[in-house]
């Protein structure tokens, strides 16, 4: 039997259909997770499951499920990803996954093809981390990995919970969480860098995750006249804060290979123009392929951050926001990717992933890979993020391929 072919223009017609709510002016979209907008996404992607048939179950941290049966009752093969965004987001970050999948399912139903394990779409809470942290939020709990109510007591900026937010959208499941049943769980993606664009690459075929580190540093000094406060009395918390921001990027240059570091949030306290900061808060993100490597960054992060508080006069302390070891996903369901890919005649390298994914919670629990799609210019997080519709009807060709063959291998 031939393997049907993806419908790619219901594809592209539903990307744009969900990327409608919660758009920006000029384009991008602001569903940052369990807002309004978030709530309106899920209920267009949960009618769009019912639409098809699928058995619809919400969970405890609002992750949620659309199963198609199988011909036997299996712990289901599992694809999807998150739909909500960053502010300035686009049109394919996470949503891509979902509706790939669910563009697979219905390719499936047309042609009237019933696998013999279940298949699963899965859409997951707050994968981004934008609101509430840690990032890859309703995975965790999902795989055990974070207490739920550790997670829904967990509030935003304003102090708003995560559990009266899910309550306040519709999204409370009673579905318990914890210790899933699941065969395999594969991931398709943008890939949200320029390695594959730049190489004229179709696939990226996702061989793990590098490990994350987000601390957020509180400094506190002393504020005072800017024009009346000579230079060597004063304790200024944003004189730190450049400091150790500065370090950061030569931390990484210095370690070299994998090693990543961003300064991504600084806010500063009074934050005026002619007064020294009192108060300095801002995050670091550290990531490295190498957990050995990814624990000596922190370390000297943490020890130049400390001295340079001292030399100023000030204090400082820290708040791990997230934190995740490297992920090496399962090397039989990678091979099968790429055995796919060749198939189907793509051009592709295997590579690791620079950003965290719901896949590297799924590979605590199941067999688990992912892949990418090339992102133009780089391009995500962005409301410029864009990938070539040809791209990606090509990945979720791949995909229906690699979830036929897991869904109907004989054990």
């Amino acid at each position: 039997m031939s393997t049907p072919q993806i419908n790619g223009q219901r594809l592209l017609d539903s990307l744009q259909a969900l990327g409608q709510i919660g758009a920006l002016p000029g384009g991008g979209v602001n569903r940052l997770a369990l807002t309004e907008a978030d709530g309106q996404g899920r209920d267009w992607t949960v009618a769009r499951m019912r639409e098809l048939g699928l058995r619809v179950e919400v969970d405890a941290i609002g992750n949620i499920f659309g199963t198609l049966s199988g011909t036997q009752d299996l712990p289901p093969v599992m694809v999807g990803s998150h739909i909500d965004t960053v502010r300035t987001g686009g049109l394919y970050d996470g949503n891509y996954g979902v509706l790939a999948g669910l563009e697979l399912v219905a390719t499936l139903i047309d042609a009237g093809i019933q696998t013999r394990r279940p298949l699963t779409v899965a859409v997951f809470t707050n994968e981004e981390g934008a609101r509430f942290q840690p990032d890859m939020m309703g995975s965790l709990v999902y795989v055990g990995g974070l207490p739920l109510a550790d997670a829904l007591a967990t509030c935003d900026a304003e102090g708003v919970s995560v559990q009266s937010e899910l309550q306040h959208i519709g999204y409370l499941g009673c579905v318990p969480v914890g210790a899933p049943q699941v065969d395999s769980y594969v991931e398709l993606h943008i890939e949200q860098g320029p390695v594959l664009e730049q190489m004229d690459l179709q696939i990226g075929v996702v061989e793990g995750v590098q490990g994350i580190s987000w601390t957020e540093f509180t400094v506190e000094g002393q504020s005072n006249h800017a024009g009346t406060t000579p230079m060597g009395m004063r304790h200024d918390a944003a004189l730190v804060a450049a400091q150790v921001a500065v370090f950061a990027r030569a931390l990484s240059q210095r370690m070299g290979g994998r090693q990543l570091a961003t300064v991504g949030a600084l806010r500063l306290s009074p934050n005026l123009v002619n007064v020294i900061a009192q108060k300095a808060v801002f995050t670091v993100d550290l990531r490295n392929t190498d957990a050995s490597a990814l624990a000596q960054a922190e370390r000297d992060l943490l020890a130049y951050a400390n001295s340079v508080a001292q030399a100023e006069g000030v204090s400082i302390r820290t708040r791990t926001l997230a934190r995740f070891d490297p992920v090496a996903f399962d090397p039989a369901v990678v091979d099968l990717v790429e055995q796919q890919a060749q198939a189907l005649g793509c051009s592709y390298q295997r590579l690791p992933s620079g950003a965290g994914h719901d896949a590297q919670m799924l590979a605590r629990v199941c067999p688990t890979a992912m892949f990418f799609v090339p992102s133009v210019g780089g391009l995500s997080h962005n409301v410029r993020e864009h990938t070539e519709p040809a791209d990606l009807q090509r990945g979720a060709q791949l995909l229906l391929q690699v979830v036929l063959a897991l869904a109907n291998r004989p054990s």
